[in-house]
């Protein structure tokens, strides 16, 4: 409990920090605001003979994607704290992985809560057609995001366990994109061959997807969903499945990556990359 309460602490002042400082502030905004100005010019477009506003279909598409995204922040986070030896100085405190992981969860989990809220509140504004008067959509959307994060977030870290350095990030992204691609984030995964769709739903991506449409959409827009259902128990509990399994797994394997970090290893990597900006 110690180090879980140490975590939230660092986590939160990590967090401040982030608004705090210019570079992380624009990119807090840059991707928000872009989006924002692609829902303005959706505002209008209907999607096909369905005659739903295709900006009010995007927009918890978009919501649903940026949540996803945020495996790639907790991986390339944990990667650089690797690099500059933030990760050796935690191994050497008791329980120092645990209070570690907590910290980065608050912090990045945090940053993510708000970027959608920079997205949501003015996409409302802009956008029609959206069922968001209805007080269980927002406890839809609440249960929905938690969980959905819980799920994503110490995946990330452990894939950010993989990398030794920033640089090497691309290789993950690129899966990571791949599988938003087919989960049904951006169109109904029903469109999509047979094994694709099990795919998709084996990921929680899709279940994270589902819930936000579920939530925001009105509800004859289920109409192109599989089993035209929003699923919700079985959207809990696959995402349920992932937090536990990523939560038990993830400090685990930054135990045991820590245990081969060094002061020397930590030198080597800071020398290589002394060596690549000269």
């Amino acid at each position: 409990m110690t180090a879980i309460r140490t975590g939230w602490r660092r986590g939160v002042i990590e967090l401040r920090q982030s608004f705090t400082n210019p570079g992380e502030l624009i990119s807090h905004f840059l991707w928000p605001v872009l989006m924002l100005i692609a829902l303005y010019f959706l505002r209008d477009k209907s999607f096909g003979a369905t005659g739903f506003a295709l900006g009010a279909l995007a927009l918890p598409s978009m919501l649903g994607m940026n949540a996803a995204m945020g495996m790639v922040s907790m991986s390339q986070q944990l990667t650089a704290d690797r690099e500059d030896g933030t990760l050796l100085r935690a191994k050497a405190i008791p329980n120092g992985m645990v209070g570690y992981l907590v910290s980065k969860v608050v912090s990045v989990a945090g940053g993510l809560i708000a970027d959608l809220a920079i997205l949501l509140i003015p996409g409302l504004l802009i956008i029609g057609g959206l069922s968001v008067g209805r007080p269980e959509a927002w406890l839809t959307l609440g249960w929905v995001l938690l969980l959905g994060l819980l799920a994503t977030l110490p995946i990330g870290a452990i894939l950010g366990s993989v990398f030794t350095s920033v640089r090497s990030q691309g290789l993950m992204q690129l899966p990571v994109l791949g599988l938003i691609a087919i989960s049904g984030i951006f169109y109904p995964v029903t469109a999509l061959p047979t094994w694709l769709e099990w795919i998709a739903q084996l990921t929680p991506i899709y279940w994270l997807g589902l819930g936000m449409r579920s939530a925001l959409l009105p509800s004859e827009a289920v109409a192109v969903e599989i089993g035209e259902s929003w699923r919700h128990l079985e959207t809990i509990g696959v995402l349920s499945v992932w937090a536990a399994v990523g939560l038990l797994l993830a400090p685990v394997v930054l135990r045991r990556m820590a245990r081969r970090e060094s002061g020397s290893t930590v030198a080597s990597r800071r020398e290589r990359a002394l060596r690549r900006v000269g």
